[in-house]
This record gives C-alpha cells, structure tokens and sequence, in this order.
C-alpha cells in the first residue's frame, strides 16, 4: 500500500527506504499540515550534514559539474558515505512541476545507492531556489545524508539565496562573465567561499581570474578579515579540475568546522528561514486578496476615479 502517513514515511526513510523518502520530500513540497508534521520529526538534533551549494548563471556549467563532483566524492568517500542532492529547476508553465533539465546529466547516478537525487521546483520564487529547499535540507540531514549537494536554477544573474542555505558556497563563472565591477553589483563577492572558472579551456579564462583576484582586493578593503577565497579552474566536460574543487570543498568544510564560522552561518540560516517563511505567509494571505471580491470593488472605484490612490491602499490593508 502506498504510505501516506507523514511519521510512517519519516520513520521508513530514517531506515533507508528511498521510495519513502522521496514521498515524504512530495509532502514537503506540498505543504500543510503533513508538512508541519514532517518538520517537527526533523527538529532538533545535532547538524550531521555538510551542504555544498552550486550557483551561477545559465550556462555556466553547473549541472555537468555536480555531475563530475558527485563522481569525485561517490569515489573517495565510498559506500560509506551519502549523498543527497536537490536539483533546483525552472517550473514547468503547464504542470508547476520541475522541467527536470539538470536530471538528465545525472542519469549515471540514479542507480547509485549512496546518492539520492531530487528535482525541486521554484515555482515562482525568486533568488534562484525553491522555497521548499530549506525543509528538504533538513529532511535529508535528519534522516542521516552526510553531503547535501544544491544546484540553483540559471535566472540570469547569480543567485543569492543558495549562501543562506549552503554551509559552503560554490560560485561557477566561465570566460567572457563581465568583469570585477559587475560581480561586485551582482553579490558574487558577498557570497562565494569558493569561485570555478568552469570551461577553463575557452579564450579569456585567465582575464576571468584576474577579475575574481581584483574581486579579492575589493573584499579586502571593506572586510580587513576576510580570507582569500579559493579560485578553481576546471573542464566539466572532461573532469579537468574537479579533484581539486573536492579538495577545496572539503577543506572549507573543516577550516569553518574548526574555526567557528559554520555554528555562525547555521545560527543566521535560523533567522534568515523565519523571516522567509513569515514573508511567504503574508504573499500567500496577499493572492488571495488580490482575487476576492472585496479587493475588485477597491480597484474599480480607483479605476472610476471615485477613491485616491492613498484612500485605495488604506481599504485594501484593511481586507
């Protein structure tokens, strides 16, 4: 029979059911009460696993090389270790689901018992993730995943929210990005732990690291304490690179273990999911406002001139 029951799926994918675990992420994505109950079979507890985010602009690579870095850590880590990895996708105009794109780069992973793959949908949301992606993370970490891998969605510029949710992020650039000026009015400096000069045998990569180190002297000027970050250059298509993008990620992963810095960023990560899901409660309560009668009578006396657009905006907050 298939199990619905939100502790049934928890308690099922905590013993290692994939079936079960990816119906429990279907509730997530759902919302509502089996959401809630979800959430609080993963409260509490201490943070096993590590979240490496992967971001950048369409284009740029990023699904072949989570495809190449899965390999690297499937390879060292072994059978021993998990691996749980949230494909962020553009949604689809018809169904609202994931178009499923970056799925089929991954396909040599879905017959991999050590890796789990999950497409989410952003269904509207801004900022280059699914606002589901914050409850799937905990979801995969209660129920034991070492390594969290999240791909952000190309939108067209760099994708801010994946720093609030990745314990390292990966910024992914390629020859012909702009230069340091732009990067630094795209965010890129306030987020990247570690930048990849992915297709790093086109003309121009070595003007994209001389921007990213001139990127790095900007930081220095306005953050005295800021550490350089990591500049990695790499083919995706062949590999080239990535053994070092894993040593990298898994340097982070225990320099800010060590120092401190990943108990700050988790601790802010609390703050930043409340005030995001506060904010998507007041849109949701918004929309549906905006389509119900009483609203319509508003905007058409605007539209006939009757009421001002002060006196509109007052009975409109008042719904």
């Amino acid at each position: 029979m298939r199990i619905r029951d939100p502790h049934q799926l928890f308690d099922a994918a905590l013993a290692g059911d994939r079936t079960a675990l990816a119906r429990a992420m279907s509730l997530c994505e759902a919302g509502g009460a089996p959401a809630e109950a979800l959430a609080e079979r993963c409260r509490g507890g201490p943070r096993k696993s590590h979240v490496v985010g992967i971001t950048g602009a369409p284009g740029a690579g990023k699904s072949t090389l989570t495809d190449q870095l899965l390999k690297r850590m499937a390879g060292v880590a072994g059978a021993s270790v998990s691996i749980g990895v949230l494909l962020v996708d553009p949604s689809s105009p018809v169904t609202g689901g994931a178009i499923l794109g970056d799925r089929v780069r991954m396909a040599d992973h879905t017959l991999n018992d050590g890796v789990f793959l999950r497409s989410l949908a952003t269904r509207g949301a801004h900022g280059g993730l699914s606002r589901v992606v914050p409850d799937a993370v905990r979801l995969l970490d209660a129920v034991g995943f070492d390594w969290i891998v999240i791909e952000t969605v190309g939108v067209g510029q760099v994708e801010l929210d994946v720093a609030a949710a990745a314990d390292t992020a990966v910024v992914v650039v390629n020859p012909g990005w702009g230069d340091a000026v732009q990067a630094q009015k795209a965010g890129l400096i306030e987020i990247a732990d570690i930048f990849v000069i992915n297709k790093a045998d086109r003309p121009g990569a070595t003007a994209v690291e001389a921007d990213l180190l001139t990127l790095a002297e900007l930081r220095a000027g306005y953050e005295p304490n800021a550490r350089a970050y990591p500049i990695v250059s790499t083919v995706a298509l062949d590999g080239t690179g990535v053994d070092r993008l894993w040593a990298e990620v898994e340097a982070h992963r225990v320099r800010s273990t060590t120092d401190g810095s990943l108990a700050v960023r988790r601790a802010l990560r609390n703050t930043v999911e409340l005030a995001a899901h506060l904010r998507n409660r007041f849109e949701d309560s918004l929309a549906e406002k905006l389509v119900g009668e009483e609203f319509g009578v508003i905007a058409q006396e605007l539209a006939n001139g009757n009421i001002s657009l002060a006196n509109a905006l007052d009975c409109a907050a008042a719904l």
